[in-house]
């Protein structure tokens, strides 16, 4: 039995950064062995093919990308408190945003990934909806302001890509969204 050192989380870890920097081409699994200092025995201990590696860096990022920041929402009181913490934990700086960006280009090949990227999409807006139903708009209303909120989320991130955000930028965000959704 191979001595592992590198655990099946580091490797997780590691591929989410590379695939957000470079999408497939960066799951090289001698460079990642590389960067670990480990052998690449290790990651076939962890993963029998690259593609399943692939599904675990998706699950990693379903997970804390989506279910985390609901959990995290949902430990709020007030539905007012929800929605805030949506925003500011849904427009966070984050070096990864390209993850999605590479994710989207990867499934054009694979249509089941396409169909968890759609999912997830889903999740996100109808979660949002329950929280706008909740703070009191109608069903219909909840679900353009969902749908228009998480286009708006991408086409943030997609603008400040590789752009410095300011220290403010949370405060210009709820201004911004304010235009559309009154809380």
């Amino acid at each position: 039995m191979p001595k592992i050192i590198a655990k099946k989380g580091d490797w997780v870890n590691l591929g989410y950064k590379l695939f957000s920097k470079n999408g497939i081409n960066g799951i090289v699994v001698e460079k990642m062995a590389q960067k670990l200092n480990v052998n690449k025995s290790s990651f076939y201990w962890h993963f029998k093919t690259k593609k399943e590696f692939v599904n675990e860096i998706i699950s990693f990022w379903v997970s804390a990308d989506t279910n985390k920041i609901i959990a995290r929402v949902e430990s709020q009181s007030s539905v007012k408190e929800k929605f805030t913490t949506l925003v500011e934990l849904s427009f966070k700086k984050d070096p990864y945003l390209d993850f999605v960006f590479f994710l989207k280009r990867y499934a054009l090949k694979d249509k089941t990934i396409q169909s968890l990227i759609d999912q997830t999409d889903n999740q996100r807006i109808n979660y949002t909806k329950g929280l706008l139903f909740e703070m009191g708009f109608s069903e219909n209303e909840a679900l353009t302001k969902a749908t228009l909120f998480y286009k708006y989320l991408i086409g943030y991130h997609e603008t400040i890509r590789y752009k410095e955000q300011g220290k403010d930028y949370i405060d210009e965000v709820k201004k911004e969204l304010n235009q559309f959704i009154k809380y």
